[in-house]
């Protein structure tokens, strides 16, 4: 069932779950709202899965797994995946109203959401179709004679995939899509907050692929025991998450009992440094819209902003002129670039974050409260946070919100020490005139990737992982479809 409100755009999706082929209610038929948070009413619901569910789903992905053909045949693969793509493509607008109903995310900046995760489907048909699957090594000497070693890459199994809220459709696709074409097959527990951005896609797989039951299933559910049992079930041979550390730790412990492959993308604290030979007018403006344009709500976020202390009034000026002026307001609206934050226990979070900075002798540049233009709708004021100590709350936990802290260095050393300073290794910037003298200061940065002068490290075709407690694991290139594959090594006779 889908419903629509007004003229905002406001779109529900599909209240049902995908279960071993078939679209179908939760056990006993309990659903779950679902709030837009532009307007914090309830606009629709989803089905309020159960383990048992959950465990259904799970046999059906193991049943197709070991007795189908899913596994054996790339070429039916690939042709079920660009069905995919091409339904995909088909339904773009109408998944491009949900994902605005479910996050808030402005349409302004939906094409990472709907346009990125579409062409991603067809980009890992292509690729797993293409895959060396089977590698001659050639002859290797032993101490019983020369042998032939074959390397087969086969699927692991069953995946089960867990995924957050921020870019829900672009991770429930990036966490099965690369899985499925590998050969595996998939259970989807999607995020409380943003259901159906997977029901959407479990919709589409069940309706207008060829993709046999039980390979893709998807389980909604507002209850976390569903999530847990999904990591712990040994008749999973792999999780897939996205997500908070403390989650991410909690997977590990579940997994452990069946020592099952975990591929783990976890929170961050990016740092920014900004080196004293910069252009302050492009790189800061840059930054300010980077932790606005999504409300914060991104991982790789470069929130923790170093400024050289020769330069640190003149960074401010432009970091507050940037953030006053950035286009926040309704989603639904073109132009404007900032929505709200996903939910009110987010928002209240964000909101006790800013506080704590302040307690702590963070000076506040400017916002740190809600808009008074903006009463109706999570949304939270860009804010910037100056003299932040690095060792204080604000500067490590994680804030999800539309928020930079700002801390001066005197020496390069002293800046990379600051950025090092973290549980978190997941992503960084430099930005410098000199960029052999920027490269070598993101060679000295403990984190999975760096970007310099806005050159952007993530894509589909470079591995994206973290380092420390940001995760294990890759997503995209070549590392990332092999995450999805085991690989038998074959000694034979010359």
């Amino acid at each position: 069932m889908t419903t629509t409100q007004g003229d905002s755009g406001v779109l529900a999706g599909e209240e049902r779950m995908l279960v071993d082929g078939a679209l179908v209610d939760a056990t006993g038929g309990a659903r779950f709202d679902v709030v837009h948070p532009a307007s914090e009413e309830v606009v629709g619901q989803a089905a309020d899965g159960t383990v048992d569910d959950l465990s259904r789903a799970v046999a059906a992905a193991r049943r197709a797994f070991d007795a189908g053909d899913w596994a054996r045949d790339v070429q039916f693969r690939h042709r079920c995946l660009i069905q995919l793509h091409d339904a995909l493509e088909a339904n773009k607008e109408r998944l491009r109203r949900i994902l605005i109903t479910e996050v808030g995310c402005p349409v302004t900046v939906t094409g990472s959401q709907i346009e990125s995760p579409v062409a991603e489907v067809k980009h890992w048909a292509e690729h797993g179709r293409d895959f060396d699957y089977l590698v001659d090594t050639g002859s290797h000497e032993t101490a019983l004679g020369p042998a032939r070693r074959k390397l087969n890459y086969e699927p692991l199994g069953v995946v089960g995939a867990i995924t957050p809220w921020n870019v829900p459709l672009y991770l429930n696709i990036a966490e099965t899509v690369p899985a499925l074409m590998a050969g595996n097959t998939v259970v989807l527990k999607p995020a409380q907050l943003t259901p159906w951005s997977g029901s959407e896609l479990g919709r589409i797989v069940a309706e207008e692929t060829d993709i046999p039951a039980g390979v893709f299933n998807v389980v909604t559910s507002n209850a976390n025991e569903v999530g847990a049992a999904l990591s712990a079930d040994p008749r999973v041979d792999m999780i897939t998450f996205t997500g908070s550390t403390a989650t991410g730790r909690a997977i590990l412990a579940a997994s452990a009992p069946t020592v099952k492959k975990t591929l783990l993308e976890l929170g961050g604290k990016s740092a920014h440094i900004v080196l004293d030979d910069a252009d302050f007018g492009s790189a800061l403006p840059m930054a300010a819209m980077m932790a606005c344009v999504m409300s914060g709500q991104s991982c790789v976020l470069p929130s923790r902003i170093l400024l050289p202390r020769s330069r640190y009034d003149e960074g401010l000026a432009v970091l507050q002129s940037s953030m006053e002026n950035f286009p926040m307001g309704d989603p639904w609206t073109p132009g404007n670039m900032q929505g709200p934050q996903v939910s009110e226990t987010q928002r209240q979070k964000v909101l006790d974050l800013i506080a704590s900075g302040r307690d702590s002798g963070a000076r506040l540049v400017t916002g740190g409260g809600v808009p008074e233009s903006l009463p109706v709708g999570y949304y939270v004021q860009p804010t910037l946070l100056a003299d932040v100590d690095p060792d204080s709350r604000i500067a490590q936990e994680e804030i999800f919100g539309p928020v930079l802290t700002v801390t001066p260095y005197d020496t390069e050393e002293q800046a990379v020490a600051i950025a090092n300073n973290s549980i978190y290794g997941l992503s960084g910037e430099v930005s410098g005139a000199d960029v052999d003298r920027a490269f070598a200061v993101a060679q000295r940065m403990r984190t999975g990737n760096v970007t310099i002068n806005g050159k952007s490290h993530f894509g589909i075709t470079s591995p994206f992982g973290g380092t420390k407690q940001s995760g294990l694991g890759y997503r995209n290139g070549e590392q990332g479809f092999t995450e999805y594959l085991h690989i038998k090594t074959i000694g034979m006779p010359q």
